[in-house]
């Protein structure tokens, strides 16, 4: 039998990836440094096409999430932008926009994978690609072969690094401190993601569910030196960045300390090329992105499921073939990732480090323009509608379907 494809990683990225690959017949195996598959935060949305993307990799995706209207509105509750995704497409996908925790998703797609597929406290230090496959090399000095090789290894990845060199971090100078609880207090509505902007600060909710319960997670954002250390309190400073959104300081008043994190905002200046040769990258190690507007979870799946897609039915022995097929995966992904990468840092810079004299002339532009509808209530859910598009009415056949005819 041959080697199966090595994925290192098991973020979303990764796990989506095997999920995918298993799915159109290619076996796979996730590397995780970790001895566990852990997600990073908690707080997480999606849109309808990782939704489908999961949906057609055998996850069970049935009341994984809360759905939501999505509202973009100023500190007050003016309405700036409200997205209107097509009725067809929430019946199908569960909503238009859910609100979930992350540890969920993970829970979802670790339930659907196949069991040993995750390699635990393994570490790669190193690999070489030698034309008719990849050599990786391990921690402890030891070696394997492998047909194809995924770079899902984070903002930090060696893959990334062998394939293209060092890139710098970017720092948005921007943090994030968000939680959720597991109640439901008077004020946020239920049933809707609300993104509200202050003069300085973004303060958000989001509806969730968790095993058939209903909640509320929250963010609040705000300008931060990196060089700064921490708040002291996370439960403090947030309540009083959420004090000029009411629904937020309910929210902040409701949710344990547990359930508070922290996170800086930095990504990396988005690559050109991410396949060379059998390798290629997928997740945060293509496509590092901020939290602020962008859905770095939902591309990462969207990433596994096109590597899938695209090396379906390839003869992984065929080395054309298999560089054809990754350069064929990554053509329309870079476009569609760097754009969502390049426009949640601009974002960030517009609302959170314009001048203070600025500041006004942009609120009240926004206010009584017609742009953000545009820009976020139009064209977000073309977009969407192009997405599920582009990736088609399935996958491909299931591994036992493949094997049956084998």
């Amino acid at each position: 039998m041959a080697e199966p494809i090595a994925i290192i990683g098991a973020g979303p990225a990764g796990m989506a990836t095997a999920l995918a690959l298993q799915k159109v017949g290619h076996p796979a195996v996730i590397y995780e440094r970790y001895k566990e598959a852990r997600p990073a935060g908690n707080i997480l949305n999606l849109w309808p096409p990782p939704i489908k993307a999961l949906q057609d990799m055998g996850v069970d995706t049935d009341d994984l999430g809360a759905p939501c209207a999505g509202v973009f509105t100023n500190a007050k509750g003016h309405v700036r932008a409200d997205v209107h995704i097509d009725p067809e497409v929430q019946r199908k996908y569960n909503g238009g926009f859910i609100g979930m925790l992350r540890p969920v998703l993970y829970e979802r797609m670790l339930a659907a994978l196949p069991e040993d597929t995750i390699q635990p406290s393994t570490t790669i230090t190193d690999f070489h690609d030698h034309g008719d496959g990849v050599t990786l090399t391990f921690a402890d000095g030891t070696t394997k072969e492998t047909p194809v090789l995924i770079g899902a290894d984070g903002i930090d990845s060696m893959v990334r690094r062998k394939l293209w060199g060092d890139s710098p971090k970017r720092e948005h100078k921007l943090h994030i401190i968000g939680g959720y609880t597991m109640t439901t207090p008077p004020g946020p509505r239920k049933g809707y993601c609300v993104v509200a902007h202050g003069r300085k600060v973004q303060g958000s909710y989001s509806s969730i569910r968790k095993d058939g319960q209903d909640g509320f997670q929250w963010w609040v954002l705000e300008a931060w030196n990196p060089e700064t250390p921490p708040p002291a309190s996370l439960a403090a400073h947030a309540r009083s960045l959420a004090a000029e959104f009411p629904a937020v300081a309910t929210l902040v008043a409701a949710t344990p300390e547990q359930n508070i994190q922290r996170w800086q905002i930095r990504d990396r200046v988005p690559l050109e090329k991410w396949s060379k040769g059998r390798a290629t990258l997928a997740g945060d190690s293509a496509h590092a992105t901020s939290p602020y507007a962008a859905y770095g979870a939902g591309m990462s799946i969207g990433d596994g499921y096109f590597i899938a897609k695209n090396l379906n039915g390839v003869d992984l022995a065929d080395t054309a073939a298999v560089v054809g097929a990754l350069e064929t995966y990554e053509q329309p992904r870079i476009p569609h990732t760097t754009a969502q990468v390049q426009m949640a840092y601009q974002l960030g810079q517009m609302f959170h480090h314009a001048p203070a004299i600025v500041r006004p002339v942009r609120d009240f532009y926004f206010d009584h323009s017609k742009m953000l509808q545009k820009q976020i209530g139009d064209q977000n859910p073309k977009d969407i509608i192009a997405q599920l598009g582009e990736m088609g009415e399935a996958l491909g056949p299931s591994r036992d379907a493949l094997e049956e005819t084998a």
